[in-house]
């Protein structure tokens, strides 16, 4: 195991906070802080980098199961629950604090807040949930499939909407292959979530595709 004690002096994350502040440190030093060591043959840092790296910043806010982190992650059941309770904090924190919240206008709009996902080495599919203001009241993960399927259903989708109170909502999922043609079963999904959507009386507004150069409305 790889402590956070055993990088140069100069790298370890917790001597160039207390000499510079937490504003000089980016995520994945402020994660390393809170992992304090590694797994197998990672450092604590290259762990931290690792996580940010493969699965952006925004996205992995959307987990809320320890068993999905330890998965996808490749983590040990402690790490992971560090992991996942460190951005629940964030979570509530953002929720209690009177700041911007994201508005969705267009897809540009939606791009801009789901851009992280464009590297993303699995298919990745994800619920961006409204208020009747078009503001994202919840941002989560609903399913993520293999390199060149996602698995997912309408029930999936719509239990937040539900629980979130949510008066609409926009779905995106990521292409790995870089080619942002809805497939066939884009489309079907497309279309059953939108006839769910009217029998909850809850619109179904876009189906983005995002891509390593840029995003395609559905």
């Amino acid at each position: 195991m790889y402590n956070i004690k055993l990088l140069p002096a100069d790298q370890q994350p917790r001597e160039r906070l207390i000499d510079l502040g937490p504003q000089a440190l980016g995520l994945e030093e402020l994660l390393a802080i809170i992992l304090g060591t590694g797994y197998k043959k990672e450092n604590v840092l290259e762990l931290s980098k690792r996580i940010f790296k493969d699965y952006g910043s925004k996205t992995i806010t959307g987990y809320s199961r320890v068993t999905d982190v330890m998965e996808d992650f490749n983590l040990p059941k402690v790490k992971a629950c560090q992991v996942l309770a460190c951005f629940e904090i964030g979570r509530r924190i953002f929720g209690d604090k009177s700041i911007d919240i994201p508005t969705i206008r267009s897809p540009q709009d939606v791009w801009e807040l789901v851009s992280d996902m464009h590297n993303l080495k699995k298919e990745y599919l994800r619920g961006l949930y409204l208020n009747i203001k078009n503001q994202v009241i919840h941002d989560e993960i609903i399913s993520i499939g293999t390199i060149d399927q996602s698995i997912a259903h309408p029930r999936d989708i719509f239990v937040p909407a539900i629980k979130y109170h949510a008066a609409a909502m926009i779905i995106v999922h990521n292409h790995p292959s870089g080619d942002d043609t809805p497939s066939q079963a884009d489309i079907t999904l497309t279309e059953r979530i939108k006839a769910a959507g009217e029998l909850l009386s809850i619109s179904v507004l876009d189906h983005i595709i995002v891509t390593r150069s840029g995003y395609r409305s559905i």
